[in-house]
């Protein structure tokens, strides 16, 4: 055994400095002859220029795969009728076209804001073309914002539509503790703030979730998130609520800032798989202190996008939890009929329309902008401090935010929502950035003093109003606070004073844009010690992350005979009481207005 160190290893931890993972890895794949062998399995490379077709503007040429055999593709994305599509042909399964992006004017309007990433710690060599040497490579354009750490692939649910239980995959997956450590500290070699999402399966089947939490705070992870469905916290409430409170309460406590909890509608029809446990979480939460909640709704066309409004009012209602709601426009998974496709696909201006639609033009598409806004924040602060920031430059095809303050009734209800765009002009604000950057960039530290003292002045300039309805704090001084003092407490206060809209679309086989791929940051961590982009993990599934966790199985047999039950006393497979839920008073308080 490694000997412990009483200092830490350079982010925080404390333990071993031995690397799990010396040197680079060996190559994951092999590229010769326009063939990819990974895996087990030879991918085919190249195929036929899609040509533009008449009455189509070309956007920009990228490569894709085909959904059926995943060759590598060149591909287009082009406009057509206001908005963009991706086109690709197989030889050997024909043409393949999506949408790709639902408003061409958004699309351009984005554009203004993308920012490239400055490249990141390279854990494999290349060995192919992207994405078939994922890891992170070389050619990789983005650090890791925020990694997700499987901890197990078994689930109390079997949603019909999820392809991620261990049922299912025939097998369980939940690597040790060893395991998970060294994963963690093979992310700490990029020398970013690090920021995990605990995630499975669902990751409150292992009782031992609060000493993962505790691991990950001693090896210095800044920010914790835990996705969850949360079904396993009503279940105790009914059970034992002391139990359930205590158990929230070891959570937060160990170490989760934020529940990134599914939630896909406010009524049963859309959000079947906790639609009915929700007030029993909910109250749960409130008992406990675990006040950072995020809302996930799964968005899918004809089935509850016409609930995205209510979904925001019901955040807003519960605001003294939630935190925000983070829309994720549907990935269409498995082989489908194009017609399927189409009846589903929504992308990311179609959702930000039906929530102009369904909040009465309260929130409009002006209001939201692409995630590399963030990386221009995070480029001028570098600027302003001369030291790197962490930075969050994607695709600006890959997501987008607002945020919005809520106004309140007397009782407390929210009945309007103002969006920042009403009091800050973000547009002008970010071009006064990229201007004051350049002179940062060419400035000293006396000058560098003198730029910050004119950017205390110069907010002002953007601010339209002062202060906010229902917000004592002034906006301007919010907004200076984040930038000179530049801590989490600060960013944490402007939070806490609004409602966070985000959205993010990860793709699919059908849209797949290697471009995204390569400036994607939200990854996964794995147990060989690579560092894999979700939309390679998820996507290319049978070469990635299913393969993976094949070599760290343990069959369905064995972990019967090893699993000794949760220490909260959790059913390994959750069966509700409808009648019993829906007849609590917690129930009818909770959905008050949407039910």
């Amino acid at each position: 055994m490694a000997k412990e160190e009483k200092k830490g290893n350079g982010n925080g931890a404390r333990g071993p400095r031995e690397d799990p993972f010396p040197g680079l890895l060996p190559a994951v794949s092999i590229y010769r002859d326009k063939e990819i062998r990974i895996a087990n399995r030879t991918i085919k490379v190249g195929g036929p220029k899609p040509l533009i077709k008449q009455g189509e503007r070309l956007v920009r040429h990228t490569e894709s795969i085909c959904p059926y055999c995943q060759r590598l593709l060149p591909a287009v994305i082009v406009e057509r009728e206001d908005k963009l599509y991706i086109r690709k042909e197989c030889p050997e399964h024909g043409e393949f076209e999506d949408l790709y992006f639902g408003d061409a004017e958004m699309y351009w309007r984005f554009l203004k804001y993308a920012e490239e990433g400055r490249g990141t710690h390279a854990y494999v060599p290349v060995s192919a073309p992207c994405p078939y040497s994922c890891g992170l490579c070389g050619m990789h354009k983005n650090h890791t914002a925020l990694m997700n750490l499987v901890i197990t692939n078994r689930c109390n649910l079997s949603c019909w539509y999820c392809f991620f239980y261990a049922e299912k995959m025939g097998y369980v997956y939940e690597p040790s503790m060893e395991m998970l450590r060294a994963q963690i500290r093979q992310l700490a070699k990029q020398g970013q703030t690090m920021a995990v999402q605990i995630t499975g399966g669902e990751p409150t089947m292992r009782d031992d979730l609060a000493d993962i939490v505790r691991m990950l705070k001693e090896e210095g992870v800044r920010h914790i998130q835990l996705n969850t469905d949360g079904v396993g916290f009503a279940e105790l409430f009914f059970k034992n609520l002391d139990l359930a409170v205590q158990w929230v309460r070891e959570l937060r406590q160990a170490g989760v800032n934020t529940v990134y909890m599914s939630f896909d509608g406010v009524r049963p029809k859309t959000n079947p798989k906790n639609h009915w446990e929700v007030p029993y979480i909910f109250e749960v939460f409130r008992r406990a202190g675990m006040t950072s909640v995020v809302l996930v709704p799964t968005v899918i066309n004809t089935v509850n996008d016409h609930e995205l409004g209510d979904i925001i009012r019901f955040a807003a209602k519960h605001m003294d939890i939630v935190r925000g709601v983070n829309f994720q426009p549907v990935s269409l998974t498995g082989r489908m009929r194009q017609q399927e496709v189409r009846r589903y696909r929504i992308t990311i201006p179609d959702a930000i329309r039906r929530i102009e639609e369904q909040t009465n033009g309260e929130i409009p598409r002006e209001a939201w902008f692409p995630i590399p806004t963030a990386a221009k924040f995070a480029k001028f602060i570098q600027a302003l401090t001369k030291k790197p920031q962490f930075t969050m430059a994607n695709h600006i095809s890959c997501g987008a935010a607002t945020y919005v303050f809520v106004e309140r009734d007397g009782s407390g209800r929210p009945v309007a929502f103002h969006p920042i765009t009403e009091f800050f002009d973000v547009e002008a604000f970010v071009a006064y950035m990229d201007e004051m950057r350049e002179k940062l960039e060419r400035s000293g530290k006396t000058m560098t003093y003198i730029h910050t003292l004119k950017l205390a002045k110069d907010l002002r300039k953007f601010v339209k109003e002062e202060n906010l309805p229902g917000i004592s704090t002034s906006f301007g001084r919010m907004l200076y606070e984040v930038f000179i003092k530049r801590d989490y407490h600060t960013l944490g206060k402007l939070h806490y004073n609004m409602l966070f809209l985000g959205m993010m679309h990860f793709m699919d086989q059908y849209n797949y844009d290697v471009h995204r791929v390569m400036r994607c940051n939200i990854h996964y961590s794995s147990p060989d010690g690579r560092i894999i982009p979700f939309c390679a993990y998820n996507v290319l599934n049978d070469i990635y992350r299913d393969y993976i966790l094949k070599q760290h199985k343990i069959s369905l047999e064995d972990w019967k005979k090893q699993y000794k039950g949760h220490k909260y006393g959790l059913s390994d497979k959750y069966v509700r009481d409808i009648k019993k839920l829906k007849n609590h008073p917690l129930y009818w308080k909770t959905y008050a207005g949407f039910v």
